[in-house]
């Protein structure tokens, strides 16, 4: 009887054994697809990510191969186009509901700003306009949402900072749905930028002065003539 009840033990210890592998093993590509539906459900975007890999033993989040497409009124073209997003944390100030970040690495390969062909571009119909401007339509729902909407409401954690973000960014493109000839493009070519201690969006600027220089009059067309003028006035806008 006891050896019974030993072998049955020793299999369903194994099968527990097995259950957990599995589930490491499955936990990155079940989060990836969670990940893709959550996005959809609350942008109504689509999503593509290439890999999700949560650290268990290490406190660390990536994410590689992320492309972001446009909904239909802006002709389902790419959005964002971002090979890796790399994240450690700090595991005591998460446990007290904080987010501190040791590190960031964002590669932002390309981001494609699209006016569809009623005059109306992607950037701002996202809820990345001027401050009090409104969302517009297309495929997203219109709301008069803040630029950045409060951190703490939108995951219960309260924002510590970043000690390090390495920023690299490629290309910009401007797609005109109506009148091709407009199309164009403008390479950044950011690499490794390093920014350290960020802890509010007035940390950043540094980082937005260097995509103004480099962007040239990539977004004069795009900015409000009431509003400051050229790519500092609208990345500044952004904040």
């Amino acid at each position: 009887m006891i050896r019974f009840v030993f072998k049955w033990v020793l299999r369903l210890f194994l099968l527990a054994v097995a259950l957990v592998v599995i589930f490491i093993f499955s936990l990155d590509p079940i989060m990836r697809v969670v990940m893709e539906n959550r996005i959809r459900a609350q942008t109504g975007l689509d999503a593509e990510i290439g890999r999700v890999s949560i650290g268990l033993l290490k406190p660390r989040f990536e994410i590689r191969d992320f492309k972001l497409f446009n909904p239909p009124a802006y002709g389902g073209t790419l959005f964002l186009d971002i090979p890796e997003f790399h994240a450690e944390y700090d595991r005591v100030a998460l446990s007290q509901y904080k987010l501190h970040l040791t590190l960031v690495r964002l590669n932002l390969s390309e981001l494609d700003i699209v006016k569809n062909e009623d005059g109306q571009t992607n950037i701002f119909a996202l809820g990345l306009a001027l401050p009090g401007q409104a969302k517009t339509s297309g495929g997203l729902a219109a709301a008069k949402t803040p630029v950045l909407p409060d951190f703490q409401s939108q995951t219960g954690l309260s924002f510590e900072s970043i000690d390090v973000l390495n920023v690299s960014i490629g290309t910009l493109k401007f797609i005109d749905l109506k009148n091709q000839s407009h199309n164009r493009s403008q390479k950044i070519g950011i690499e490794n930028c390093l920014v350290k201690n960020v802890k509010s969006p007035t940390d950043l600027v540094g980082l937005t002065l260097l995509i103004g220089l480099r962007s040239g009059d990539f977004f004069e067309s795009l900015v409000d003539q009431k509003k400051p003028a050229g790519a500092g006035g609208l990345l500044r806008s952004l904040f």
